[in-house]
């Protein structure tokens, strides 16, 4: 069932045709495209059906445009991106370190810095040594070679014979032949 002409739904912002145009509404309506055409959604992709061009995984074509940076972080591998938590983590850690040190000489006023710093510092720097120090008995310990030892009693005889099997039939039966 159709409505009669002058009652026919209009799409938004179309004059209808019965109707005279009105120019404010005109020029309401191509402010509005405007802005729809600035806000619009731009195309991210393009699809090329051009059989020189390789294929992509899902089939479709792209170019020979190299990648473009993207803004933002890079991407980074599951063990940078663990070591950059370790380090972020650990910076904190002497942030708030520090801040509470300087926090007690701030409110003690009579706090020697010199004083402060060996106090603070020495375990620290015993850590850093022990550490590094740990570090170098396991790597060396991961270069040597394993020890190999041979102990012998009595006479030694070295045996150089080679053994062939071959098995036959639906049954193993083996014939094992010395060289």
């Amino acid at each position: 069932m159709q409505l009669p002409e002058h009652q026919q739904p209009t799409r938004s912002g179309q004059p209808t045709p019965d109707r005279s145009i009105d120019p404010i509404k005109e020029q309401a309506r191509q402010v509005a495209a405007a802005v729809d055409a600035v806000y619009g959604q731009p195309a991210t992709f393009i699809r090329v059906d051009d059989p020189e061009i390789p294929s992509w995984r899902d089939g479709s074509r792209i170019g020979t445009t190299p990648p473009v940076a993207q803004p933002g972080r890079t991407p980074m591998s599951k063990g940078a991106t663990d070591a950059s938590v370790v380090m972020l983590a650990a910076g904190g850690g002497t942030f708030l370190a520090c801040g509470g040190v300087s926090l007690v000489m701030w409110a003690s006023e009579s706090a020697d810095p010199v004083v402060c710093g060996i106090v603070f510092g020495a375990p620290t720097v015993l850590a850093l040594a022990l550490g590094r120090l740990f570090g170098k008995v396991r790597a060396a310990n991961a270069a040597a070679p394993a020890p190999v030892h041979h102990h012998y009693n009595g006479n030694v005889i070295q045996d150089q014979r080679s053994v062939e099997s071959k098995t036959y039939g639906v049954i193993a039966n083996n014939r094992n032949q010395t060289r």
